[in-house]
């Protein structure tokens, strides 16, 4: 159980706190909020020369991060940087903690993060210190509470670097796209039910179809193409059924592939999974918004 913990609070603080407050609150200002993509990168990249307990340090950037949750959403340039280089920290050993984890608790991880998250997400984003600091230190306990034992995985043809990082670019742009369209939003036009039940759909579509390597990468591609089809078609209900599918799908994919790593290659990894293909996500978001 403190696995499930770990994953789902560490996913809905990125979520609710980075990924749309932060964003949200310096009014996507991509000058100032390049610190925190930046700050990930050299933390994801300083993972590489660690060494001793991950445990440890993992319980370590978790107190920086609460120590940070309490200037939540004010924060300097430097606690930008701070958030993003702890950021790129914790979801190097946090991956590498999850191999102690089994299929159930991943799937039930994800499932819960988005379920909350998708319900919390019409929060004001001034008022969401209290998520920040209880996120934070729900996870930090977690920490302190995993097992020891590894999971030993079924090892076969993984997914590429490139493929990964594409999902996450098709994801961080539509998502960005979908949070600043003020005409057009699932997430506040009263589709949360419908979001939440996709995203745990999403989640055991994952596990149960038995798809080859080709044949999941294919899906995967074409469950984007349909939804940034909807999205161009303003067809809200439809994109609030497939869209959360997609995310939770691809999600999963990613995680059974990075799980089979190392914790040196799991740091590469999440510099062009969680920082390079987010950001440049957020990047083209913002200047499609532009053109549109």
């Amino acid at each position: 159980m403190p696995i499930v913990f770990l994953l789902s609070f560490e996913l809905l603080f990125y979520l609710l706190i980075v990924q749309t407050g932060i964003v949200e609150f310096y009014n996507s200002d991509i000058f100032t909020l390049a610190l925190i993509p930046i700050g990930g990168v050299l933390g994801s990249l300083s993972t590489l020369f660690m060494h001793g307990e991950s445990e440890k340090k993992l319980s370590f950037f978790l107190l920086v991060q609460l120590f940070i949750s309490f200037f939540y959403p004010n924060l300097s340039q430097f606690m930008l940087f701070i958030l993003g280089f702890s950021s790129g920290v914790i979801s190097v050993f946090m991956i590498h903690e999850l191999k102690k984890a089994s299929s159930i608790e991943l799937g039930v991880a994800l499932s819960l993060s988005y379920v909350i998250g998708t319900f919390l997400f019409n929060t004001e984003v001034a008022e969401r210190r209290v998520y920040a600091l209880l996120f934070t230190f729900i996870v930090l306990i977690a920490s302190r509470l995993l097992p020891s034992e590894k999971k030993e995985f079924e090892v076969f043809r993984t997914y590429p670097l490139w493929m990964m990082s594409l999902w996450v670019l098709l994801d961080s742009t539509l998502f960005e796209l979908l949070s600043r369209d003020s005409s057009f939003s699932i997430w506040r036009d009263g589709y949360s039910f419908e979001i939440a039940f996709f995203h745990v759909l999403g989640v055991v579509l994952a596990f149960i179809l038995k798809f080859s390597l080709k044949q999941k990468e294919l899906f995967i591609l074409m469950i984007f193409f349909l939804s940034y089809l909807l999205y161009s078609l303003n067809e809200a209900y439809l994109l609030a059924a497939v869209y959360p599918i997609a995310i939770s799908y691809y999600n999963i994919a990613i995680l059974q592939t990075v799980l089979k790593k190392p914790l040196k290659i799991i740091g590469i990894d999440m510099i062009f999974i969680a920082w390079i293909a987010s950001g440049m996500g957020l990047f083209l978001a913002l200047n499609i918004g532009l053109i549109l």
